[in-house]
């Protein structure tokens, strides 16, 4: 059975850092891709972040490139996503997904994803 569970999140200043993990069951990760979505109340789930299976290639929008980091550790079968200089903007919930048994190519959208997370919440305020 696929599972995805999201942990990490929590209450940040701005500025601060925070690194979420997303650990996967039933399938070996390496093979797939992995993409973080966030979701704030009244508004549709984004993708902002997505890492490739096979080779790791990473993506990102322009609203993180640059502050976060997507990474995977194969022999933990987890998906990290870390964060620094977060904003008050980047509060939301947070979610992994993917799109396995497709390619892990990062090709998916959000209607393409076939196992989520349950997500975690992020908090950025003083």
């Amino acid at each position: 059975q696929v599972q995805l569970v999201e942990s990490g999140g929590g209450l940040v200043q701005p500025g601060g850092s925070l690194s979420l993990s997303c650990a996967a069951s039933g399938f070996t990760l390496r093979n797939y891709a992995i993409t973080w979505f966030r979701q704030t109340p009244g508004e549709e789930r984004k993708g902002i972040s997505c890492i490739t299976g096979g080779e790791s290639r990473t993506y990102y929008v322009e609203a993180v490139k640059g502050r976060f980091t997507v990474s995977r550790d194969d022999a933990k079968n987890t998906v990290y996503l870390q964060m620094k200089n977060l904003k008050p903007e980047d509060t939301a919930v947070y979610y992994c997904a993917t799109d396995h048994p497709e390619p892990g190519n990062c090709e998916g959208t959000r209607s393409d994803m076939n196992y989520w997370g349950k997500g975690t919440l992020v908090t950025v305020s003083s």
